[in-house]
């Protein structure tokens, strides 16, 4: 989960301004969480307190962290806003956009089974994005959370992924950099995340590497920062201060409830 929050801020200083290498500060005075780690948190909040994992409660704790905590850098897309603050009645409007994904981290650290993770995530991308596309993406992405967490090698976790969601990751960084553009839908970004973690050899590189394919870069290092998380099991303890200091209270604490009701390991904060 932190993973996530750190690549979405990680890349929020690129999403506009795409940088085709690893090479670049990996936080600037510009960096600050997005709408990505906003709905990550709202996410976590709504796991942590609706053991039934209905939709109303999921809407009500999305739309209260959006009116709470304007977005420091970017903002929400179109159809995803007026969802929000439209103050008409909310339903999905089967998008295939990347939000279900970027948003799906904790789902990946909440449960003991992999079947288990696939059926809430599903829930929490259908609220809005109810399109196939959508709800594969956030699958895809809590599935190879729970894989790593449950220590699953780097190939094994390709084959689920390709076997289960039809995603080719037969692919490298290298080769998708010179080619690759901006893409808000799941099947250009998650794919791509997926292969940022795989080609990675610390947290860190996994992060740098989803930033240098350009693109939506903040969302698509959140998802990589997910992954690479949970497989590698830590993070650089400076990298962590830092981000411990950008994040509101509240978030700090989500997090800490997360490492008391499901074991999530935040280390000493």
């Amino acid at each position: 989960m932190l993973g996530a929050i750190i690549g979405d801020t990680a890349g929020s200083v690129y999403e506009f301004d795409n940088i085709k290498t690893t090479d670049f500060p990996f936080f600037s005075n510009r960096s600050n969480y997005t709408d990505d780690s906003l709905m990550s948190f709202a996410v976590a909040d709504w796991l942590l307190h609706d053991s039934n994992h209905t939709h109303a409660a999921l809407e009500a704790t999305m739309v209260r962290i959006a009116q709470e905590y304007p977005c420091p850098i970017g903002g929400y897309g179109g159809s995803f806003y007026r969802w929000l603050f439209s103050g008409r009645e909310r339903k999905p409007y089967n998008s295939w956009g990347n939000g279900s994904a970027m948003r799906v981290s904790a789902v990946g650290w909440a449960f003991d089974t992999l079947d288990e993770t696939l059926r809430v995530a599903e829930i929490s991308a259908s609220i809005t994005h109810n399109h196939p596309e959508g709800i594969k993406g956030a699958q895809a992405t809590a599935a190879a959370i729970f894989l790593a967490r449950a220590g699953k090698t780097k190939d094994e976790i390709k084959a689920y992924i390709e076997e289960n969601f039809g995603y080719d990751l037969h692919r490298t960084c290298d080769e998708i950099r010179p080619y690759y553009q901006f893409e808000e839908n799941c099947q250009g970004t998650v794919p791509e995340a997926i292969i940022a973690f795989l080609d990675s050899n610390n947290f860190e590189n996994a992060i740098r590497l989803a930033i240098s394919l350009g693109g939506d870069s903040d969302t698509l290092a959140c998802i990589t920062g997910g992954i690479a998380e949970a497989f590698y099991k830590e993070i650089p303890e400076e990298i962590v201060k830092q981000m411990w200091q950008k994040l509101p209270d509240d978030f700090r604490q989500i997090l800490q409830k997360m490492k008391k009701a499901w074991g999530y390991p935040l280390g000493d904060f």
